[in-house]
């Protein structure tokens, strides 16, 4: 990973995950080894339902969707949005090995840094690191689960829909608004008549 750009990336990942605990230069230099570039197309679904998910995965740059597929579109259930610096995975079929029950999905071109399962059990096993990314990403996937349901349960359909544009005004500028209703739990004419009247 001779690469100055992918020097650069590795940089960013290190310097994020030095924000939650100390990371050893022997620790990083094995972490980093194992870690595959990846570039995907937008509207690529890299995770397919029922397959069992292989990799965590580092976003550098683009979006990512979660979601449950339906025989139609209009019927897709995203549950979640994940975005640049954070950790990417189906992880709880990536723990337990079994079939996933959702996709993943780009939105944009997307820009990843990947481990596979096996390339994280020995990181495991030799380093401190290990437990940290198991950690952060089981954190954000329990965080996307959880603030979706909880919203649903305390929220109007308007006060969602201004959560997201308080905390990433990047979602609703580059996110097809059928995805965003989706995610809010009402449907795209609902949603029109609430950025009505918010305007």
């Amino acid at each position: 990973m001779k690469d100055s750009r992918i020097e650069t990336t590795l940089t960013v990942v290190r310097n994020y995950l030095e924000k939650f605990s100390s990371i050893t230069d022997s620790d990083w230099e094995f972490f980093s080894s194992r870690l595959i570039p990846r570039q995907i197309a937008k509207k690529t679904t890299f995770l397919k339902l029922n397959s069992v998910e292989s990799t965590i995965s580092f976003i550098v740059s683009g979006m990512v969707r979660l979601y449950i597929p339906e025989s139609e579109d209009s019927k897709e259930i995203t549950f979640g949005f994940s975005f640049q610096e954070q950790f990417i995975s189906a992880y709880d079929s990536f723990l337990t090995r079994t079939p996933s029950q959702y996709e993943l999905q780009t939105l944009t071109d997307t820009s990843l840094l990947t481990m596979t399962y096996e390339n994280l059990q020995e990181v495991y096993k030799t380093t401190q690191i290990g437990n940290l990314i198991g950690r952060l990403t089981a954190e954000r996937l329990f965080l996307i689960k959880s603030k979706r349901e909880q919203t649903l349960l305390q929220n109007t359909a308007e006060e969602r829909y201004l959560n997201i544009f308080k905390y990433h005004p990047e979602m609703i500028q580059r996110i097809p608004l059928k995805y965003i209703s989706s995610y809010i739990g009402v449907t795209p004419q609902a949603l029109s008549r609430i950025r009505k009247k918010i305007t």
